[in-house]
């Protein structure tokens, strides 16, 4: 682990927030409950709409409705997962950092806010021109099919990194 990154991780560590985590018997299990609702505030809206770009649903809702109802709700969650997961790493950020999982865990995080920027300043930009078409452009696809992989692939390494 570079230096910086051990430096970063010890201070987190040795904060007064991870002090707290760590010395209450319910603040880890409060935030690691409210980390798993964030989650699903998450993920559910996110997969739904990555469905409706693949193609899924396309009579029902337009890409635009779609994003509109349910993206927000999916910015919700990922701020809560964000919030709970910087605290709940936390407790034992060197001992975290150092398990397999977390390089998984934390690289399919970049992939998945990369593919988020790309979509939003790629083919979304163009979302007018697609947004009732039965079957939405390649790179909307794409760019569903990874968040779909990487979203999926961050949860199991989140689980891995809980018995490592």
């Amino acid at each position: 682990m570079p230096e910086l990154m051990d430096s970063l991780l010890r201070l987190l560590q040795g904060s007064a927030l991870g002090q707290t985590v760590r010395g209450s018997a319910y603040v880890y299990p409060v935030l690691e409950s409210i980390h798993i609702l964030g989650i699903g505030l998450l993920i559910g809206p996110a997969f739904t709409f990555d469905m409706r770009l693949t193609g899924v649903g396309h009579r029902v809702l337009s890409v635009t409705t779609a994003a509109r109802n349910l993206l927000p709700v999916s910015h919700i969650g990922f701020a809560i997962v964000v919030i709970t997961g910087i605290s709940l790493l936390s407790a034992q950020a060197t001992m975290v950092a150092a398990a397999g999982a977390a390089q998984w865990k934390f690289g399919l995080l970049f992939l998945a806010c990369l593919n988020v920027l790309v979509f939003h300043f790629g083919v979304y930009r163009r979302v007018d021109e697609w947004t009732t078409a039965a079957v939405t452009p390649v790179a909307a696809r794409v760019a569903a099919g990874v968040s779909l992989i990487a979203w999926t692939g961050i949860i199991f390494a989140g689980r891995f990194l809980a018995y490592s």
